[in-house]
């Protein structure tokens, strides 16, 4: 695994700086989130030993089990769903919880972070392909959301993350633009920094660097595709779920 990570993150970064270079972007704001979801914890070191400082995970519990493995290392971030129950196994676990979608979530994170004693980064879901079958909340309603987090002083609101829509590429681009007009007019509007713009995975990164994305979230690009023996925590970890 260690070398088909190097060459394929080689590649990555190659179209990354390329599409960079297309935007006139600085390829230093782009980032990469290394997807490890139902991949063992030798995946994670793997990819921090690459120099990859995130990781993402969909399942609270499974990345728990990896963090508990692994020890100290890395940013690891939250981009699957929450769920009411797992919200303080979450500010345990996750150093950015990329998919807050409600004013009831918010408030859930803020008081668990509050008394664990720590400042959680968090950004707003959005779903701005109008896709039913996703998560996120309208675009209308970023404002208010984004307001309750900045009256939260546990959360500290990094910015917008919506997932591409399936179908030709500029579809994916409207998409992709309209998250980082959305995020640049909530800045002005409530006169805040939003620095990040977390869209883009596998099939549609180069699109999302050239609309302005600074995290991609990456799996099949670095890991190939996941066979059926996919990686799950012990069941004293807590099973799936998020």
């Amino acid at each position: 695994m260690p070398h088909d990570l190097a060459a394929r993150l080689a590649a990555v970064r190659e179209e990354v700086g390329a599409a960079a270079r297309r935007a006139g972007r600085d390829v230093a704001r782009v980032g990469i989130v290394a997807v490890t979801k139902t991949l063992p914890p030798a995946a994670v070191r793997a990819a921090l030993g690459a120099g990859l400082a995130d990781v993402g995970e969909n399942y609270v519990q499974e990345a728990r089990a990896k963090r508990d493995a692994l020890g100290a290392g890395g940013r690891w971030h939250l981009i699957g769903g929450l769920q009411r129950n797992k919200v303080r196994l979450a500010v345990a676990t996750f150093d950015h919880v990329q998919t807050v979608d409600s004013a009831a979530v918010a408030r859930a994170l803020a008081e668990e972070a509050a008394r664990a004693g720590r400042r959680l980064a968090v950004s707003i879901q959005v779903n701005a392909a109008a896709d039913p079958r996703k998560r996120g909340l309208s675009p209308d309603d970023a404002p208010a959301l984004a307001e309750a987090i900045l009256g939260l002083p546990e959360l500290r609101l990094e910015g917008l993350m919506t997932i591409g829509p399936q179908g030709p590429a500029e579809q994916t681009r409207s998409c992709f633009r309209l998250l980082r007009e959305l995020r640049d007019d909530l800045g002005k509007r409530l006169g805040v920094e939003l620095p990040h713009l977390c869209m883009g995975m596998s099939d549609d990164f180069p699109v999302a660097v050239e609309e302005g994305a600074t995290l991609l979230r990456l799996g099949r690009a670095l890991f190939g595709h996941r066979g059926p023996g996919s990686w799950r925590p012990r069941p004293s970890a807590g099973g799936e779920g998020s």
